[in-house]
């Protein structure tokens, strides 16, 4: 036990209770970061509750991350979600702006990764999903204008992404109009619900807006997912619905096929040969006859 917090802990405790507050740190999916493995912000409303505080989450987390206050501990985890929030509005926003110029944003970005200072990369996607992403940065933006300030970054981001599933069911009626059909009465398959590749996680995902779009525009909709095998009743979607088999037969019986969620279970070469006509919002495949990006 460190000096610091042998003091702390040997100070009166507080009448009443002792407070920290630790915000979550987790990337479900990731296989290379467990819980102990990723370091842990937590601040005290005292010091002594600092010091209790990290004297119970180090037995299970191997790096503490100790801020000066509860309230800093908060602002790190809004900051945190607001970075990855703006910058894939920019990449979204970018990804926009390369398709009208008939150019490929996923060929860009792996060229700008390649620079080894100064660059991030983001990928884009057909909107931003989970429990934290789109949420949390609005609480800032709420709180923000007790101080009379306007987060404009914030807000901007928020627009861009949430326009992100009209612009991809846009890119299926154009595809879908290329073949001369209309996207009332065409049967499409959405690939993948949870709001990430890998997990069963369908909160806030952009898939079933995706899913409600296409069929409050007459589509006939239908979904598989290896990991959500019926989707459940959520918050603002109910689709009584379960995962669609895939393989050559049940991919020919679809006008058109919308990977939103690049699972790694889904047979990518199967999807490029078997679909008439393919929507990619993750840029998995190249161009060809059969496949538009989104």
């Amino acid at each position: 036990m460190s000096p610091a917090l042998s003091t702390a802990l040997s100070a009166p405790l507080s009448p009443a209770f002792s407070l920290v507050f630790s915000p979550e740190r987790e990337d479900p999916g990731n296989p290379d970061y467990g819980t102990k493995d990723i370091p842990k912000v937590i601040g005290g409303a005292t010091p002594r509750c600092l010091a209790l505080g990290t004297a119970l989450y180090q037995h299970a987390i191997r790096t503490m991350v100790p801020v000066s206050s509860t309230r800093a501990a908060e602002m790190t985890k809004l900051l945190e979600n607001i970075h990855r929030a703006v910058n894939i509005g920019l990449v979204n926003e970018m990804k926009i702006v390369a398709d009208r110029m008939g150019i490929d944003i996923h060929e860009v970005i792996r060229a700008a990764a390649t620079k080894p200072f100064g660059f991030v990369p983001y990928t884009p996607g057909p909107g931003l999903g989970g429990h934290c992403i789109p949420i949390d940065p609005f609480y800032l933006t709420w709180k923000a204008k007790e101080y009379a300030i306007n987060t404009r970054f914030i807000e901007l981001a928020g627009e861009i992404n949430h326009y992100m599933p009209q612009w991809v069911v846009g890119k299926v009626a154009d595809a879908l109009n290329e073949q001369a059909k209309s996207l009332k009465g065409s049967r499409v398959l959405v690939l993948g619900v949870s709001y990430k590749r890998n997990i069963d996680d369908c909160r806030e995902s952009p898939a079933l807006e995706i899913m409600e779009l296409l069929r409050g525009k007459g589509a006939r909709v239908d979904y598989s997912d290896p990991h959500v095998p019926r989707l459940p009743k959520l918050r603002e979607y109910a689709f009584d619905l379960e995962s669609v088999r895939l393989d050559a037969d049940s991919l020919a019986a679809f006008d058109c096929v919308v990977l939103t969620t690049d699972h790694d279970g889904f047979d990518y070469e199967l999807l490029a040969r078997a679909s008439a006509l393919l929507v990619d919002t993750r840029g998995r495949f190249t161009r060809a006859r059969n496949i538009v990006s989104a």
